[in-house]
């Protein structure tokens, strides 16, 4: 057996202990020539084909003692050895393959629906195999274990595509139990989606917040949807408040969050509060995209030691980071890094140094320990065998520390359950007093409350940005103008009544169209709505019923101003109940209008293709409304567009409001011969030939005869189906039927798990 040591030792040197001597400066990067017989010198050596006795293992290989915190040393936090935790999340063997988009190609771990904002997802570049072109699934993950204890940050790190969100998503329970093999457990159990759900937080890499609310408004506004009813208004806010002084947010407590054209916080202070909002409720599992992603050094540190500080209240912090600096490093306490959907290394980031100088490639002193692995992993990416042999080197290694003396006292002593009861008591898990008592609810509050927080919050958002609603009416009222002053007083001749025609048509349409214009703000609270619900904040109805709410005040606005500008001008019938119908028709155009949008940005997360298919939609349904071409004109394979253009009916309702009321005449006398060859003869012949007409037909038609009233003109349009106030009740109708249809695309659309 010793022997066996002592000769692996003389052929693998970097596994010799390191002698007592202070070690010379480390030599400048290099490439061991033989690593590969080395690696399978040393799997030779951990097998007795003999069939030696059970210490012929390659824990009889001498290897150097780690001192705490050091190489195999699992107290990486630091804690005094013998701590008993509550927590311990362990994953082992965790799997995940996703067919190819295409032969050959790389489909970026796509395998499932994923939030819209998180489409670049880890694109894995794994080492190419011979059979490349020959198999149908790409490994994102492969066989990575695991785990993480209560008061620790948990890193997993690796150059882009190596598949850290991907690992980050298997164990917040983002892909699909069926298509991830291996298990994730906590404390021996595994995980349900309740209970994950009600104890964990999940922070995407990309800030989705109002913009004009404050810092302390959107904490409280999330605390609202993540804390129970049964919490007093006063303990809401005394969480925000003590969450707002663990983030660092106290000086930026009253500063609105901002965008592009509003100043607020800063980009740290942005993503804190980002974070803020997910863990309202102080989880015991926390996951995190990236969360320094985009931020200087500076901010990014910041935004770690908040992380810091929430596993040091009782927390298991599990984030993915691309590359941190050397402060950062120091406040990790495990580091998985991975390249290819393979761990290259696992352990305390102080063990860094040693292992890659065990490995062949030692750390220069002045040099940061995560960059020279981030570096040397993309060299090895790019040599012929990739990183397969620090992937299996690793695996050696640890085999090597996995004897830990006090991995026993790291264990938890505690059910789950008792566990979860335990950290409630301390005060964690602020809305978790029911799942403390094994009583799982999938929202913390009804959903007359979520409506009314959302409808509160979308209120306020909305009023501190004036400017979107003001151009949608100055929009609004310069088109009124501008059809008042061309439709300026229309007669009541068949001129006035074919006018009249091209008036209603138009005005129709330009509510379907001023809808358009709130396609990019429904975008942008659909990303918002993503993330919050992607936890459980509220149901989607709630968020369905309250943005129609929020939505209805400025529609009348419109509408009311629309009516004023044009109804009185163009001289329209109907007094002062036809100015009421009128008015109606118009807000149930907005209505349908501003449902039908809203439909549409939740099945087409894109501003411009939205815009593209608005437009060309709304000019089909004007195209068959019964305005270009009457519907008994219409061929009958196209009819049931006809009956499907959101314009047809009111354009059919404020046609029977104008002319179905009787009394009034477009046509009298000498008039019939308007519109055609014989309009443009004298007034005189005109009479003459209207007598001949009169005797032929033995009707007496003078010059005040009336020969065709309002009704003439809608059965000449063939608007005769439908009553005025059936068109106005089936326009309101596709309103509330679009907005169902954007609830089902909600529902679809949101599920957040990858296949």
């Amino acid at each position: 057996m010793h022997a066996m040591a002592r000769a692996v030792q003389d052929r693998l040197p970097f596994l010799a202990s390191p002698p007592a001597a202070v070690p010379a400066p480390a030599p400048a990067r290099r490439r061991n020539p033989s690593l590969s017989e080395m690696l399978s010198l040393v799997s030779a050596a951990t097998v007795d084909p003999a069939g030696t006795d059970d210490d012929g293992s390659v824990f009889s290989i001498p290897m150097p003692q780690p001192a705490p915190g050091g190489v195999g040393d699992s107290n990486a936090a630091g804690a005094a050895p013998g701590r008993t935790i509550q927590f311990r999340l362990t994953f082992t063997d965790l799997t995940y393959s996703v067919r190819r988009a295409r032969h050959g190609g790389d489909d970026g771990g796509g395998g499932g629906l994923r939030l819209p904002l998180q489409l670049r997802s880890d694109r894995v570049t794994a080492a190419a195999a011979p059979d490349a072109h020959a198999t149908r699934t790409k490994a994102l993950l492969g066989s990575v274990s695991g785990e993480a204890r209560e008061g620790e940050i948990l890193a997993v790190m690796g150059a882009s595509g190596s598949g850290k969100s991907t690992l980050i998503d298997a164990l917040a329970n983002r892909i699909s139990r069926d298509a991830l093999k291996g298990t994730v457990t906590l404390n021996g159990e595994p995980l349900t989606g309740n209970i994950l759900k009600s104890m964990s937080a999940y922070v995407m890499q990309d800030d989705l917040l109002f913009p004009m609310l404050t810092v302390t408004e959107t904490l409280s506004f999330a605390a609202d949807f993540r804390l129970p009813r049964s919490l007093s208004a006063a303990k809401k806010r005394a969480r925000v408040q003590a969450l707002i002084d663990q983030l660092g947010l106290r000086a930026a407590a009253n500063t609105i969050i901002g965008d592009e054209g509003h100043r607020g916080v800063s980009g740290g202070e942005r993503r804190r509060v980002s974070i803020g909002t997910d863990i309202i409720h102080d989880p015991i599992l926390l996951f995190l995209d990236e969360p320094t992603s985009g931020l200087d050094s500076t901010s990014a540190f910041m935004v770690v030691k908040v992380l810091r500080r929430i596993a040091e209240s009782g927390s298991i912090v599990i984030t993915s980071i691309h590359q941190p600096s050397q402060r950062i490093l120091g406040l990790l306490d495990r580091l998985i890094l991975l390249s290819g959907g393979r761990t290259v290394f696992s352990g305390a980031p102080s063990a860094l140094p040693t292992y890659f100088a065990e490995f062949g490639y030692p750390v220069p002193d002045d040099e940061n320990r995560a960059e020279f692995a981030l570096d040397l992993i993309r060299e090895l990416e790019s040599s012929p065998t990739g990183t397969k042999p620090l992937a299996d080197f690793h695996r050696t290694w640890k085999l090597m520390h996995a004897g830990s003396p006090d991995a026993a006292s790291w264990a938890p002593t505690m059910s789950l359950k008792e566990a979860i009861s335990a950290s409630v008591s301390r005060g964690k898990l602020v809305s978790g007093a029911d799942v403390a008592a094994g009583e799982m609810h999938t929202y913390a509050n009804p959903f007359w409350v979520e409506m009314k927080v959302l409808t509160k919050r979308s209120a306020i958002n909305t009023r501190r940005m004036p400017e979107l609603f003001l151009i949608r009416l100055g929009a609004v009222v310069v088109t009124g103008g501008i059809l008042a002053t061309v439709f300026f007083r229309l007669d009541q001749s068949p001129k006035g009544a074919q006018e009249r025609l091209g008036f209603f048509a138009f005005a129709m349409s330009t509510m379907f169209y001023t809808c358009a214009d709130a396609l990019p703000v429904f975008l942008q609270e659909r990303y918002v709505f993503l993330r919050e619900t992607a936890y459980g904040a509220y149901r989607h109805v709630s968020y369905v019923l309250s943005n129609a709410i929020v939505s209805f005040p400025p529609l009348l606005v419109l509408s009311l101003a629309f009516a004023f500008t044009t109804f009185f001008a163009v001289g329209l019938a109907g007094g002062a109940s036809g100015f009421a119908f009128y008015t109606l028709a118009i807000l149930a155009s907005f209505w349908a209008g501003s449902g039908f949008v809203t439909f549409l940005s939740g099945v087409i997360p894109h501003v411009m293709i939205g815009y593209t298919v608005v437009v060309a939609i709304l000019a089909y349904f004007l195209l068959f409304s019964g305005f270009f071409i009457n519907r008994d004109r219409i061929p009958a394979y196209w009819l049931w567009f006809h009956y499907l253009s959101l314009v047809k009916y009111p354009f059919e309702g404020v046609l029977q409001n104008e002319f179905g009321r009787g009394g009034e005449c477009f046509v009298r006398g000498a008039q019939i011969f308007d519109n055609s060859p014989l309009g443009a003869l004298p007034e005189a012949v005109k009479e003459r030939v209207l007598a001949s007409i009169s005797a032929a037909l033995g009707v007496g038609i003078g010059a005040d005869t009336c020969v065709a009233t309002g009704r003439t003109v809608l059965r000449q349009t063939a608007v005769t189906q439908l009553g005025k106030w059936e068109c106005l009740l089936v326009t309101a109708a596709w309103g509330f039927f679009f907005r169902i249809l954007f609830y089902f695309s909600l529902v679809l659309g949101s599920k957040n798990k990858r296949r």
